[in-house]
């Protein structure tokens, strides 16, 4: 059998480097020891820093490297299991619920969410944001969008701390019939990239839920991970699960 295309192409340089790198982060640093400058391990290893920075930056999204703010590049933590949701079928809110509430506005959502609600394109809807953190670390933040058919029962006037709770609470009173999620990778927004104290348009998982009632979609969810401390497994009983860092002290050998 002839040799396919596929089968001829060469293995990036970058992609042998972030071998060599992984490699190297095993056997000579300690997790959290900053990495030297682009500069110097360019040099150390022989590759032009474009390259470097691709294989670093492969790194990070493989969760092996982390990229702070005033401190520089980070060998990144092992990791520990942590539920997305109490459960399925179950209101954003509601039961064991490990996000906290930050703060409520009525905005018109994003065109793709105002898709998937089946709202007007320029129609306000209620929108909840909130923040999940793990051993004091923030991993993720989102977006509920909530249309106002959907919690006709609200108040008229609601002050700023009373909007997000009131909004949930008639969210709460709706049978829930089914909810689904989609997960992909992409680039973290200025405001969530603040929130999460990351870069902007550092690698980031996308995890975006409808919530089913009365044969419509009710309410809809976008929440963005950590993707350099973050993965998402399916665990038996089909609960979707993230995975956090967790500090380790390596052992002297």
């Amino acid at each position: 059998m002839g040799t396919t295309q596929l089968e001829s192409v060469q293995e990036p340089k970058y992609w042998h480097l972030k071998t060599v790198l992984n490699d190297a982060l095993d056997s000579e640093f300690e997790v959290g020891e900053i990495l030297p400058n682009e500069r110097d391990l360019a040099a150390r290893f022989g590759v032009a820093r474009a390259t470097l920075r691709q294989a670093l930056e492969q790194l990070e999204l493989e969760g092996r490297l982390q990229r702070r703010r005033g401190v520089g590049t980070t060998v990144a933590p092992p990791r520990i299991g942590v539920a997305v949701g109490p459960s399925a079928n179950t209101w954003p809110g509601a039961g064991r619920d490990a996000w906290t509430t930050i703060g409520c506005a009525e905005a018109v959502a994003p065109a793709a969410v105002a898709a998937l609600l089946g709202t007007a394109a320029d129609e306000a809807v209620h929108t909840v944001r909130r923040e999940r953190t793990v051993q004091g670390q923030p991993v993720a933040t989102e977006l509920l969008y909530v249309p106002p058919a959907s919690v006709p029962g609200l108040p008229g006037l609601l002050t700023p701390a009373e909007h997000a709770p009131a909004v949930l609470r008639e969210l709460h009173t709706l049978e829930l019939e089914s909810e689904d999620r989609a997960v992909e990778l992409g680039s973290a927004r200025a405001e969530d990239a603040k929130l999460l104290d990351r870069l902007p348009g550092a690698p980031v998982l996308v995890v975006t839920t409808r919530y089913v009632s009365g044969g419509r979609v009710a309410a809809a969810s976008v929440a963005t991970y950590r993707a350099d401390t973050c993965r998402l497994t399916f665990g038996d009983s089909g609960a979707l699960e993230v995975t956090h860092h967790e500090p380790e002290s390596r052992q002297a050998s």
